[in-house]
């Protein structure tokens, strides 16, 4: 769903620079960035069962939570730079629109 500017209530709203929306804003584009690499590895067969000398059934039950932990902190430290260059753009849409 793409939202334009009239769907964007901007009264009584902070401004953008504000450090909390800011630091608000970063950890979004950073979970948003590591769910897409959890997907990427689930692709990949990170967190499978290895057959036969794997973990067994407690290996497949977790091997999601694991996949999802280690995506968040390659996210957490740069990641793809998906996050990074999320962040810019939304950061200067709302400078924007403050500016309007």
């Amino acid at each position: 769903m793409l939202i334009n500017d009239t769907q964007i209530s901007h009264s009584g709203s902070p401004p953008m620079n504000d450090n909390r929306q800011l630091n608000d804003l970063r950890d979004i584009v950073v979970k948003l960035e590591a769910t897409f690499i959890s997907e990427m590895l689930k692709s990949a067969g990170v967190g499978d069962s290895r057959g036969d000398f794997g973990g067994g059934a407690g290996e497949e039950q977790f091997g999601s939570f694991l996949r999802d932990a280690q995506a968040l902190e390659l996210a957490k430290s740069g990641g793809l730079g998906l996050s990074e260059t999320l962040f810019e753009v939304m950061k200067g849409r709302f400078d924007d629109l403050k500016s309007d």
